[in-house]
């Protein structure tokens, strides 16, 4: 086309534009916004899917979603942290890009998020333990494993949910192509002793009065048989987040936490009971969490690829190093991003999915359980 003839058109536009930005300025409220998101992120390739869906595990509904550009790609199953730290609604931003590589499903655990939601608490309350939870996710594993074909699958666990996955991992190695730990814990009880030690030092080289005054209260942190009271774990993540060890650089994560509200998958409903949801987590799953020691894992049978943020310290990434350098394991590798703490696939997506792609497909290309590749 001419220079002449496309003019008139691109004018046309332009001003088609900035009227509509003048009309209408927005999004006005979280409806618009969350159908702005949901737009951008529409899956359309034929051989692809977007969904989420009710399953049933455990006795009870529980909440997944699904998104893949094409479904011949491996399956990656994330396994959130917190206890109740739900991954999904946050995985517009969080994942982008996964889905062109992967079939991506998020699990909303039981007790929280739109698991929670969809179930009377008081049912669901009593089942809270660490042990129910080790049982749900073989569930959700093997249906993956069945809905989508696969003799292996991936699995990815942050946080907590890396103590699901390492588990699964070294019981059930057969079922994956590799374990991708994020935040990986392994000693919780060490972990929050060293995190004491570190929020104290830098309380020390602050003079903060308030903040060493309040860790002194808890010394000594972390010791004995008995769970940690939350109380404890509470002001110890006080200032553990006030002085950068949750988030690099950042007073906490609730910048993470916040784009939650623009997720198209959770409804206003969802939204208003999330956190609720989170508190009843915390309070039933935290301590028993918190006592957790997998050190005695020293062999695994499948590929191990651990993502580790460098100045993480709410779980702490000298723990999972100490411990990655002495596991023995098919293949291994351990990435450090170096402009993170703990919520390392908030704080470096792009180097995530990176590593995710260059790292943990190749398991997958090289078992043939992957979408063939179209010539340019």
């Amino acid at each position: 086309m001419r220079r002449e003839s496309w003019l008139p058109v691109a004018a046309l536009l332009f001003v088609g534009l900035h009227a509509q930005a003048e009309e209408a300025p927005g999004p006005h409220g979280r409806a618009e916004a969350t159908k702005i998101i949901a737009d951008l992120r529409r899956v359309v390739a034929p051989e692809g899917t977007e969904r989420t869906e009710k399953i049933r595990i455990g006795g009870i509904d529980q909440w997944v979603s699904v998104r893949s550009r094409d479904l011949r790609n491996p399956v990656l199953l994330v396994l959130h942290g917190g206890p109740g730290w739900v991954a999904m609604p946050t995985s517009w931003y969080v994942t982008h890009g996964w889905d062109e590589f992967f079939t991506v499903v998020q699990w909303d655990q039981r007790g929280a998020g739109k698991t929670y939601v969809a179930n009377n608490p008081a049912t669901v309350t009593p089942t809270l333990t660490v042990e129910r939870l080790n049982a749900d996710a073989e569930e959700v594993v093997q249906w993956a494993r069945a809905t989508f074909g696969k003799e292996k699958i991936f699995i990815l666990g942050h946080s907590w949910g890396s103590l699901l996955g390492l588990t699964l991992a070294n019981k059930h190695p057969e079922w994956f192509h590799a374990y991708i730990g994020v935040g990986q814990a392994v000693d919780a009880r060490e972990s929050e002793r060293r995190g004491w030690a570190w929020a104290m030092e830098q309380a020390r080289a602050a003079k903060n009065e308030e903040a060493i005054r309040d860790l002194d209260s808890l010394a000594p942190y972390g010791v004995g048989k008995e769970p940690i009271a939350l109380k404890d774990i509470g002001l110890q993540r006080r200032w553990l987040n006030f002085f950068g060890g949750a988030a690099y650089r950042r007073l906490d994560a609730s910048f993470e936490g916040a784009a939650s509200n623009l997720s198209p998958e959770y409804t206003d409903e969802d939204i208003r009971q999330m956190w609720k949801a989170e508190e009843l987590s915390v309070e039933k799953l935290l301590p028993a969490i918190l006592t957790a020691d997998l050190s005695h894992v020293k062999r695994l049978k499948t590929p191990l690829l651990l993502l580790l943020g460098r100045h993480d310290r709410n779980v702490s990434a000298t723990v999972a190093a100490e411990w990655f350098a002495g596991v023995k394991a098919p293949s291994k590798k351990l990435i450090w991003f170096e402009q993170s703490a703990h919520e390392v696939m908030a704080e470096e997506p792009g180097k995530v999915l990176l590593s995710l792609v260059r790292d943990a497909r190749p398991f997958a290309e090289r078992a043939g359980d992957v979408a063939p590749v179209h010539p340019r």
